[in-house]
């Protein structure tokens, strides 16, 4: 009995030793490093928690990092700059978006001069007048429409000609709602000039 277990234990422990082989070590492993004397330990910990102990001082900081992040984002939308610019207008195909509306006369950036001129028209107690005005209603309305399928047609194919391997997934949703501010109030400033060839 003695010597059949005696026998059999340096078999197990050389599949044991096997099996621990074939599992690589994780380099990422918390262990894969020496172990870190206390006072480098605690060094580390005190220069990682810099939080403010006072509740008041840590609202202020929040802000004052909030409001840079804001003026440089709102920096970013003014001249174009890739970099800080908020995550909806980032890459290269959503810039192509833009640059694609802002090369383009759209009716829809016109929509809310002709919707003041249809609002002082249908006050006015002239029949007349209040017929004209529903008139153009429609009419921009219709324009606006025929426009913007014009638009997103030309802007789906010209994406996948270009951009075969990006996602353009909310990126004709992006261009259309951005043919809807005039030129001047668009944000990102536009980069290109009207007619300009991309």
């Amino acid at each position: 009995m003695f010597r059949r277990r005696s026998q059999d234990a340096p078999a197990a422990a050389t599949a044991l030793a096997d099996e621990q082989a074939a599992q690589p070590r994780n380099p990422q492993a918390p262990k894969g490093r020496p172990t870190p004397k206390r006072s480098e330990a605690q060094a580390s910990r005190r220069t990682r928690t810099s939080v403010p102990k006072d509740r008041k001082e840590a609202a202020r900081d929040a802000r004052t990092r909030m409001r840079a992040e804001r003026e440089k984002q709102r920096l970013a939308l003014l001249n174009g700059d890739e970099r800080a610019l908020p995550a909806r207008d980032k890459g290269p195909v959503r810039r192509f978006a833009r640059d694609f509306v802002d090369s383009r006369f759209t009716v829809a950036e016109w929509f809310l001069p002709f919707a003041v001129v249809i609002l002082i028209l249908s006050v006015l107690r002239n029949p007349a007048l209040q017929f004209v005005s529903l008139l153009m209603w429609l009419v921009v309305i219709v324009g606006i429409v025929l426009d913007s399928v014009r638009h997103a047609v030309v802007l789906r194919k010209q994406l996948q000609q270009r951009f075969p391997n990006e996602s353009h997934k909310g990126v004709t949703a992006y261009a259309l709602m951005r043919t809807l501010q005039m030129r001047r109030l668009r944000l990102p400033k536009p980069q290109v000039k009207r007619g300009a060839k991309l």
